[in-house]
């Protein structure tokens, strides 16, 4: 009697815990279903499309300034400076005077060279006077042939003469030009190294001049460079374009084109010697400053992608972008890059054109995994619009 109602007892218990199983397990299904319909959407990317194009390898080397015309000036004559007739570091114009050397001492040489220069000359055409006399009284055998041979020796001996004098003349005239020195070239003159009063001659500097517009810009190329230039190293360098930059520039702002290529590669350090010509009508290229060179050769441009350096992520020692693939997949692609050129950079390989990839929001991308694609066009970063090149 008393076991029955404790059997029911356990019974009712059993399926009351049954119940609350199955609540449970409802519940929880219901949680699953509710977390599954409210998972995030794919994360939303900035895509943007390869830019192919033909494009220019660029090389950047050091180089300095060079003056194209460059003087140190002298004095041709021994003497006094008695003037100075510049402001050092102006503009002086060729032919301007620099200097006065005191010009008496060679005034007076080429007075007496005027004197010696008219006697000689008096006497000279005295002789031929006397030769043609000599010739007639000759012809009608008035005098002999000795004495006609001696007068016309006699001619020709005073007509050097005469010439002699008129070059020591002309020297005597160089020597009071020379007391005024003058500048050969237009240019920007330095100081003076000497002051008035000093005696100067030919071994003392009196200053320097260099000439201003246009420039050199000279510097050492690799032999990569200078295999990579072709026929434009030997002897067509002129279609060769280079840019330049200062110390203080970003970029290569500056236009130029190359002048020289040497013609000997340098076997110890496998480097040859180039030269450019950039015009510098503002006067700001002086020579001796230090330069960026980027040069290379338009006629070996070459078929390229190039893509935002925004792009590009590093995995150790590798670079890789996201492709956007099938289904708006991100794919794990390793890339080659190249130079930078207008901002944006070359990849060698690991892409193609019509190729689409990760620009902005790169953090966000898992590779395999779905993105929401934003089409944006593959501009150069706001800062750049100029090529920098790998140096050298």
């Amino acid at each position: 009697m008393t076991d029955r109602p404790i059997s029911l007892a356990l019974t009712i218990t059993s399926l009351a815990l049954a119940s609350a199983g199955m609540l449970t397990l409802g519940a929880c299904s219901k949680g699953i279903d509710a977390q599954a319909q409210t998972a995030p959407p794919p994360p939303p990317v900035s895509v943007a499309a390869v830019v192919a194009k033909k494009v220019t390898e660029l090389s950047e080397f050091s180089g300095r300034i060079e003056a194209v015309e460059s003087a140190q000036i002298r004095a041709r004559v021994r003497g006094t400076v008695e003037a100075i007739h510049f402001k050092p570091g102006s503009m002086v114009k060729k032919g301007d005077l620099l200097f006065t050397i005191d010009p008496r001492a060679y005034h007076a040489e080429a007075l007496r060279g005027e004197a010696s220069a008219a006697a000689a000359a008096a006497k000279a055409e005295l002789a031929r006077t006397e030769l043609e006399r000599s010739k007639r009284l000759l012809a009608d055998n008035a005098i002999a042939q000795k004495d006609f041979d001696e007068r016309a020796a006699n001619a020709r001996q005073l007509d050097a003469a005469a010439r002699a004098e008129q070059a020591a003349l002309a020297s005597a005239k160089l020597n009071v030009e020379y007391s005024s020195v003058r500048a050969p070239f237009s240019g920007r003159i330095g100081k003076a190294e000497v002051t008035i009063g000093n005696l100067v001659d030919g071994n003392i500097v009196l200053t320097s001049l260099v000439s201003v517009d246009p420039v050199y810009v000279a510097f050492d190329g690799d032999e990569t460079t200078y295999l990579a230039l072709g026929p434009a190293a030997r002897g067509g360098a002129e279609a060769v374009k280079v840019r330049l930059g200062l110390a203080n520039e970003a970029g290569f702002p500056r236009e130029g084109r190359l002048d020289f290529v040497d013609n000997r590669i340098d076997p110890t350090s496998s480097s040859v010697r180039m030269r450019a010509v950039v015009d510098n009508k503002n006067g700001t290229l002086t020579p001796g400053l230090f330069a960026r060179v980027q040069i290379g050769a338009e006629a070996n441009s070459t078929a390229a992608v190039l893509i935002n350096d925004t792009a590009v992520g590093t995995d150790q020692n590798r670079k890789y972008v996201y492709v956007l693939g099938e289904g708006n997949k991100a794919e794990y692609r390793v890339v080659e890059l190249g130079q930078s050129i207008d901002g944006l950079r070359v990849a060698r390989t690991g892409l193609k054109p019509g190729d689409k990839i990760v620009v902005n929001g790169l953090q966000r991308v898992r590779p395999g995994a779905p993105v929401t694609p934003q089409e944006v066009p593959m501009a150069a970063p706001a800062a750049s619009g100029v090529t920098i090149a790998s140096a050298k």
